[in-house]
């Protein structure tokens, strides 16, 4: 783990291998640790940056609102003290909103990007006081809220399976502070759509999407690469496609980064 200070705020960020560089950006209520089987899988071969995003993991909070835009200049702040001048951007969920924050103000620094269980549209009115909700839930309850949160990201048939590896999200979800919750809830209601981004085709784009996820409406999802050189990969699972579908997964963005 190393650090460095974005507004006087640390940043908790990891550097592994080497040549071509992948930025591994996890989703809400996650962190870098998401992604240790991915950084030992591809670090072999490309050098590989995870970041805790702010409020997450071992970074600290920035205010009551972390928007996808200050999150994103934290990703360049990363690659800047790393001198890393263009990356393949790999952003799960709340990840890709940053991803695509990332994108359009940094064009030039993206080599390629994946959307992973994620979209480049703005939330709906409907989901927008679904997040004001959960911000009133999480302050109720927050180990209650940061459980079923967890849970309902997997897709239904799912759960048992896994039930081994939903509790390890668990515990690592609940090391997310009540300022980080509510300050991504609130940096997630208030971005922006971001579907032009993709019809411009300034580099290759993959999305990848769960059929079963609960979060993401899978038709709905599908539409906003309509009339776009980007790519589509679909899982038969729910949102949590780094862990519902692991060595497929690894498989696809190999070939992604390959090609």
């Amino acid at each position: 783990m190393k650090t460095l200070l974005y507004k006087n705020t640390k940043i908790s960020y990891t550097d592994s291998g080497e040549e071509s560089t992948i930025v591994l950006l996890h989703g809400f209520l996650e962190n870098k640790k998401m992604w240790q089987d991915y950084v030992a899988h591809f670090s072999a071969n490309y050098r590989v940056i995870t970041i805790d995003l702010l409020g997450h993991g071992e970074s600290e909070c920035l205010g009551y609102v972390h928007s996808m835009e200050e999150n994103a200049n934290v990703v360049h702040e990363v690659l800047n003290h790393l001198n890393i001048p263009k990356t393949i951007i790999v952003g799960h969920s709340m990840g890709g909103y940053i991803a695509l924050a990332f994108a359009e103000l940094y064009p030039e620094k993206v080599q390629k990007l994946v959307l992973l269980n994620s979209t480049s549209k703005e939330d709906s009115t409907e989901k927008k006081l679904n997040r004001t909700r959960a911000i009133k839930a999480v302050k109720q309850n927050y180990v209650n809220f940061v459980s079923l949160a967890i849970a309902n990201l997997f897709s239904e048939n799912n759960r048992a399976r896994l039930a081994i590896e939903i509790e390890k999200v668990k515990t690592e979800a609940l090391k997310t502070s009540l300022q980080g919750i509510v300050a991504s809830l609130e940096g997630m209601k208030i971005r922006k759509n971001r579907e032009t981004l993709l019809q411009r085709n300034l580099f290759p784009v993959l999305l990848i999407l769960g059929k079963k996820d609960p979060v993401l409406n899978y038709e709905e999802s599908i539409s906003q690469i309509e009339n776009t050189t980007a790519k589509l990969v679909s899982f038969e699972d729910g949102h949590m496609s780094q862990i519902e579908n692991k060595e497929e997964l690894k498989t696809v963005l190999l070939d992604f980064f390959t090609t």
